[in-house]
């Protein structure tokens, strides 16, 4: 192995210690209302020049708020509503959506859907025959295998209650075994600058993973998520094929996708 791959690799491993160490002052933060460099420095066995170093990036994204020896949460961009939460959700938004996304897929694709409640619409619209479809939600497999002509593989996983998605190393290396036409992905937040986010660190990774197997990236989400940002970034936005969102998403953000190079689908 190259010195230069050596040090590709030794970057890689860096930024993931990173997140997961971001995501831990996170979940610390949504425990009680604040806490000190010296705490974090000490659960986490890290130095404070290092924690000090996380929190003023995650202040720079709007994550918390710094204080004299520490910091305090400052936004609810971690929040991670439950599975039943967001179904009952901007439910009109997520059936058009959910159509439009499906029209898209053609007879004979192979696929690759997220878990979301978003999504979940997008398989019960399908009437393609004869394609391939990858999941990491037992909702959507449970939908598609009552379709005829649509062969489903579940990536298998650990299980999240809060999103009902099956994820980890195992889903990964599944989803890794394959290469699809098209990937359809949710998520809790979208940015030009920031890119997709997600509140889970393992989710963000297991979306990753669907995002890097597909010819075509498609983005579905709802009004709500532009312009939010949540702890783990999923991939920047120069990754995404197609966004697919309702006709009540601000036009003038939208057009920051369109100047990107995105293709934009409204649904009606």
């Amino acid at each position: 192995m190259s010195i230069k791959s050596d040090e590709n690799m030794i970057l890689k491993v860096m930024k993931m210690f990173t997140e997961e160490r971001r995501q831990l002052i996170s979940e610390m933060l949504s425990q009680k209302s604040s806490i000190k460099v010296s705490e974090i420095s000490e659960l986490l066995n890290v130095s404070e020049s290092t924690i000090r170093r996380d929190l003023k990036e995650m202040e720079e994204i709007g994550l918390l708020s710094r204080t004299h020896g520490g910091a305090v949460s400052f936004s609810v961009t971690n929040f991670e509503p439950t599975y039943n939460e967001k179904e009952s959700s901007n439910q009109e938004e997520k059936n058009s959506i959910g159509k439009a996304a499906a029209s898209m897929i053609k007879d004979g694709d192979t696929i690759v859907i997220d878990s979301g409640t978003t999504t979940l619409e997008i398989a019960k619209n399908i009437t393609a025959k004869n394609i391939s479809v990858i999941t990491n939600s037992i909702d959507i497999a449970s939908i598609l295998c009552q379709k005829e002509n649509v062969e489903v593989i579940l990536t298998g996983g650990s299980l999240r209650p809060n999103t009902r998605a099956m994820v980890g190393q195992i889903a990964e290396n599944a989803i890794r075994n394959f290469r699809v036409d098209k990937a359809f992905i949710g998520a809790n937040g979208i940015s030009a600058e920031a890119g997709l986010t997600t509140p889970n660190y393992t989710e963000a990774q297991t979306k990753k993973a669907m995002i890097d197997i597909a010819n075509k990236v498609i983005i579905a989400v709802d009004s709500t998520k532009f312009n939010r940002v949540n702890l783990a970034v999923i991939s920047p936005v120069s990754e995404i094929t197609t966004i697919i969102t309702s006709s009540a998403a601000d036009k003038k953000i939208l057009n920051e996708y369109e100047l990107l190079g995105i293709e934009l689908k409204i649904a009606d």
